[in-house]
């Protein structure tokens, strides 16, 4: 990097910021914070949607399968994720628009405390929380590990910058930053993603090798085979059905998206954009990483460097500066994001249970509370983020692909799940038994079995596994112990359906002390 490119990426973090303190003007109140108050177009939500589903790990992780295995990068990741967003946007999108607008609720876990009661949703709320500290944890580091391939910084200092920045502009806006950030975000990367596909086509071209004819090449034998390697098709369908759950809510903060739109059908509309953008733009993106075989040598074992050092190869300073700017932007959105939605989960679902304090906070204290709330998960997650490629971790796709795909079943599926009237049978002890005994799953199958199986268990069935274990036991529990009550039915039924209640789609979310159950008042 020089100094143009420096520029260019000072010039952004600046940009980033304005924008937050731009926001601040817009966030009255937590329902502002955590969902824009239900003011949000859909355009701009289904942006927001598709870009806060992105990361570094992008350009780490899958560039290092892109390398390596071809085209079952996209074959198995962006395309299922488009898949599951095109089914979600019928099944899931308008349900959890009403979580707000008819139920008047912040946080996408606000629900379950009537839905199924207090336990299951302390339970879901805080070992989700737990997940995402580790899950975003790796997008830090990854986007540290590119950092310092061009800045030369150490991954802990590139940790530190990207988070500190990204505290200032989500914190200060709420959702609201987080939403106008992407949208700008959202625009760099197509010019980052343009100008990196046109060098690579042109310097394919200057070596003679055709933009169709470089899959003839011997160093991309096999590379346009859909399922190679560790990801075949128990894995796809295993990641379709992952996918499914997590980018429609499973994960949180894709489902603030749905919430922060005016109605249900604004709300699906939202969600084809999204649905659209994956199964298009990531093709782009993907292009030069499939063709990187040809043009650099890895220097890591998992390819994962193998896209800075192309872009560090192929593009003239500024324009380097650029691409840099988008791996932040990739980052940065759904970093935030993910902080948004934890601070809603924390804020309106866990400090009320656990402090009287905060069953009394008025709109002013809870905005606080969010703030700081945000802070503090953004400073665990950076922690965290030091961890990664340690002995307990691995390396970047390990945590992303094993732990975070493999634990977000037992944890989506009974939030997912309670909001559909098939599934109104399956109450508490259907949605705690699911929850414990996939996590246990897992557990057994990525340690205890896996060190006993020769050559370990198939990635696969890694993350394939827990999640069947809780989608069998909620159906199964639920039919065994129906708890269909006539209140846990009236909730589902207000999911389900719109009119009836005259409730303005913007109304005031309540706070949390009016939304405790009787049994934990003072």
């Amino acid at each position: 990097m020089n100094g143009l490119d420096w520029a260019v990426l000072v010039g952004y973090f600046g940009v980033m910021v304005a924008i937050g303190v731009w926001s601040h003007k817009r966030v009255d109140n937590v329902s502002d914070f955590f969902t824009a108050g239900g003011k949000m177009p859909w355009w701009l939500s289904g942006i927001s949607h598709h870009m806060s589903g992105y990361s570094a790990v992008m350009f780490t992780g899958y560039a290092g399968i892109a390398y390596t295995y071809g085209v079952t990068s996209f074959i198995t990741w962006s395309f299922p994720i488009a898949i599951g967003i095109a089914i979600g946007s019928k099944l899931f999108a308008p349900r959890i628009n009403r979580l707000r607008s008819r139920l008047h609720v912040a946080s996408p876990l606000e629900y379950l405390k009537n839905r199924y009661d207090l336990k299951t949703q302390q339970a879901l709320a805080w070992s989700g929380m737990l997940l995402k500290i580790v899950d975003v944890g790796a997008k830090w580091a990854a986007i540290a590990t590119l950092l310092s391939v061009f800045t030369g910084i150490s991954l802990n200092q590139g940790i530190f910058i990207t988070g500190a920045i990204t505290a200032v502009y989500c914190t200060i806006g709420g959702l609201w930053a987080d939403a106008l950030t992407e949208l700008g975000q959202f625009v760099i990367q197509l010019l980052a993603g343009v100008a990196m596909f046109v060098a690579v086509v042109m310097e394919l071209a200057d070596r003679n090798i055709g933009f169709l004819g470089a899959w003839d090449e011997p160093a991309l034998q096999g590379h346009e085979k859909p399922l190679v390697g560790p990801y075949g098709t128990v894995f796809l369908l295993a990641f379709l059905f992952i996918k499914l759950f997590e980018y429609n809510g499973g994960m949180l903060n894709q489902a603030q998206r749905y919430m922060a739109t005016a109605t249900p059908k604004e709300a699906e509309r939202s969600a084809r954009l999204s649905a659209i953008l994956w199964l298009v733009w990531p093709v782009v993106l993907f292009f030069p990483m499939w063709m990187s075989p040809l043009l650099v040598e890895s220097q890591k074992p998992d390819g994962s460097d193998s896209y800075a050092l192309m872009t560090e190869q192929l593009l003239p300073h500024g324009l380097l500066g650029l691409v840099i700017v988008g791996f932040f932007s990739h980052t940065m959105a759904m970093c935030s994001s993910d902080a948004n939605a934890i601070a809603a989960v924390f804020t309106r679902d866990c400090a009320p249970v656990i402090s009287a304090r905060a069953r009394a906070w008025n709109d002013r204290s809870g905005l606080i509370a969010a703030r700081v709330a945000t802070v503090v998960f953004l400073g665990l997650s950076m922690a965290a983020a030091t961890q990664v490629n340690s002995p307990a971790f691995k390396d970047i796709i390990t945590v992303v692909i094993k732990w975070v795909a493999g634990l977000m079943g037992p944890m989506a599926i009974p939030m997912m799940l309670g909001l559909l009237r098939p599934f109104r049978r399956s109450g508490p002890t259907a949605a705690l038994v699911s929850w414990s005994m996939g996590l246990l799953a897992f557990w057994l199958v990525n340690y205890p079995i896996n060190w006993n199986v020769d050559g370990g268990v198939p990635l696969q069935f890694q993350v394939s596994i827990p999640l069947a274990v809780s989608l069998v036991l909620y159906i199964l529990v639920g039919f065994l112990k129906p708890e269909d009550t006539p209140e846990r039915l009236a909730i589902i039924e207000r999911i389900n359906t719109d009119g009836g209640g005259g409730m303005s789609a913007a109304a005031e979310v309540p706070g949390p002390r009016d939304s405790m159950p009787t049994a934990v008042k003072d």
